[in-house]
């Protein structure tokens, strides 16, 4: 059963029937009789059937959502036993929002020097790709907005409080602005910007922010990279709204400015999130008492305040 339960996930998250087949090395007529079967056994229709793979019906889906559960749980428990046997083991899979990634040695640095035999995997995804992440089990774990947009089923750890700033080219602003050293959301939203996407939560803040002042942005260009932020700003093309750990990893330039905004001045809290599950999954545990052990606040409090120190110099 369990074998079968992974053949559905790989349709699912293939969906292809020979692309499913060929990643868990067996033949599509294996596979299609493996999920034949399996709607056999729960007398239900699992799969639209047509030439090519067209869905799941309803009761597939369900399917499907416990097959994940299980097959997650069935890997939580040889984690769980390995832990007992040999100490934690695995491979950590680390969802991250794209604003976090500066931010993300402070976190992983203390497990890796606690747990060197654990290989880790980082990607940068949207808030609501990481919920899905952790539902779906694809994630150990995330590095993500704690206090804005609901988390469901997880635990958590704050880790840092994120706050805004202007980034724009000293030809953009007026020498007054740059010398009061802050600018308000109003006044940004007056500039050409360059804005992360829709789908990613910074962006909602930052629109938030903006309505708060009675105004709606157009950005002229969107991106679901924060380093591109930068790189379109140092180029001349527009200004943008970045997150304080930006400034932590991208050198200060004497043409460019960082802003803090004010008016209303933001900030939300980001942390660890990983699934409310008892017993909690072994390598999501040993992460957060790792980070908590780190005092990472404290450290990226640090590395903020001291990367603002050039760029602070750049403004005059």
């Amino acid at each position: 059963m369990f074998r079968k339960f992974v053949y559905l996930l790989a349709l699912a998250r293939e969906k292809h029937f020979g692309r499913a087949a060929e990643s868990c090395h067996v033949s599509q007529p294996t596979l299609s009789n493996a999920i034949r079967q399996l709607e056999e056994e729960l007398q239900v229709p699992i799969v639209e059937r047509g030439q090519k793979f067209e869905g799941f019906t309803p009761e597939g889906l369900t399917v499907l959502e416990y097959a994940r559960r299980i097959v997650g749980e069935r890997d939580n428990l040889r984690h769980e036993l390995l832990a007992l046997a040999q100490g934690v083991t695995g491979h950590l899979r680390v969802g991250a929002i794209p604003s976090a990634l500066p931010v993300v040695p402070h976190v992983l640095t203390p497990f890796t020097a606690r747990f060197p035999h654990i290989r880790s995997t980082v990607v940068s995804l949207s808030s609501r790709e990481i919920q899905r992440g952790l539902d779906e089990f694809e994630l150990d774990a995330a590095i993500t907005y704690l206090d804005n947009e609901p988390l469901n089923n997880v635990r958590t750890l704050p880790l840092y409080t994120e706050r805004y700033h202007l980034l724009a080219h000293r030809d953009d602003l007026a020498e007054e602005l740059i010398a009061e050293g802050a600018v308000t959301w109003e006044t940004a939203a007056e500039l050409r910007l360059c804005l992360l996407t829709p789908d990613m939560q910074n962006r909602r803040i930052a629109d938030t922010a903006f309505r708060m002042t009675g105004r709606t942005v157009q950005p002229a260009m969107e991106t679901n990279s924060i380093v591109t932020l930068y790189t379109i700003v140092r180029a001349g093309s527009c200004a943008s709204i970045v997150p304080g750990q930006l400034l932590t990893f991208v050198p200060p330039h004497p043409d460019i400015v960082a802003l803090p905004l004010v008016d209303p001045e933001l900030s939300h809290v980001v942390g660890l999130a990983y699934a409310d599950r008892d017993p909690p999954p072994p390598l999501a545990k040993a992460l957060a008492v790792a980070a908590s052990d780190a005092d990472i606040a404290q450290r990226v409090a640090i590395s903020i305040a001291e990367a603002m120190i050039p760029w602070r110099v750049a403004i005059r």
